[in-house]
């Protein structure tokens, strides 16, 4: 009687790791433009584009948006918002705009400003970091001020995935300063807090880490030290009032860094695609302008930021 043998163990396979948020991000900056473009269905952009305001409306906005331009951005920045308020059919096609954007080839930064502690911050991770999520985004902003250590969630969901987040620091609006310009314990602002607890999350990341900042483009001085080895979200460019000329002032030697974000004065020139896409090339031009005049002999680069 022939004794039968154990097949032998099969080979253990690795899987390697992602690759890093912070990495796709700079080479999407570098090959596709550094802009962001908000996704910012407002009830007058809808009516200016002639459709209901409605859930049908918001499907032939924001997928639009994401036909003319999703080959050609680098990154899309749908605010959550906008989609939330037409309850589950606006989350539905919140979903659908995710998943059309990244089969695009352009990465999304989902724009949600969660901010939560334990359990709650872990779902949220897990509803738009997590992959296979129906909201799985390659970014999210996210809020701080329950405390640095209450995005550890996020941060370490991030890490595993290799997404990334934006945490609020400084803010454009007004109000902001009443927080994030107060003093904390140890003499530093409570923005550079957060900011040197991205620095240290990104410590050692190349090319760039995947934690990065919200740093309005609107501010007239930053005040604090921006250098965080990670990308800064610059919001405000447009309608709010800054322009791509405004950035090497405010962001000094960060500023290749920078990803600017427009939303209404891009979106204003629809439906019409041609017209989308002539004003988003317009907008590269004159921050790939910007970055160079800046790093031009005598222009700004080398000069620290903010202090």
């Amino acid at each position: 009687m022939t004794g039968s043998s154990t097949p032998p163990p099969a080979p253990k396979t690795s899987v390697a790791p992602p690759e890093p948020f912070g990495a796709r991000l700079r080479r999407a900056m570098d090959t596709r433009g550094p802009l962001c473009v908000g996704i910012d269905p407002h009830a007058g952009l809808l009516s200016r584009w002639g459709l209901p305001f409605d859930p049908s409306g918001l499907e032939r906005f924001a997928l639009t948006v994401v036909e003319a331009l999703g080959e050609h951005t680098a990154v899309f920045k749908p605010q959550s918002a906008f989609f939330e308020r037409f309850g589950s059919r606006g989350v539905a096609v919140l979903e659908k705009t995710v998943a059309r954007a990244r089969e695009a080839g352009a990465l999304v930064l989902m724009d949600a400003k969660r901010g939560d502690i334990g359990s709650t911050m872990d779902a949220y991770a897990a509803t738009y970091l997590a992959p296979g999520a129906p909201l799985f985004s390659d970014a999210l902003t996210v809020s701080p001020f329950l405390g640095f250590g209450s995005l550890r969630p996020a941060l370490d969901a991030a890490r595993a995935a290799g997404t990334g987040v934006f945490v609020l620091a400084l803010t454009s609006n007004p109000e902001g300063g009443q927080v994030q310009r107060a003093t904390a314990a140890d003499g530093r602002s409570v923005a550079q807090v957060m900011l040197d607890a991205v620095a240290a999350e990104n410590e050692g990341a190349a090319p760039l880490g995947s934690v990065g900042a919200v740093v309005g483009a609107t501010l007239a001085e930053a005040g604090a030290d921006l250098a965080v080895n990670g990308p800064l979200l610059a919001p405000g460019v447009g309608a709010q009032g800054a322009t791509p000329a405004d950035l090497p002032a405010l962001f000094g030697a960060v500023l290749p860094n920078v990803l600017p974000s427009v939303s209404r004065d891009v979106l204003r020139h629809g439906p019409d695609p041609a017209a989308l896409l002539k004003s988003v090339r317009e907008y590269v031009a004159e921050v790939r302008a910007a970055v160079d005049g800046a790093a031009a002999p005598g222009g700004i680069a080398g000069r620290s930021a903010g202090r």
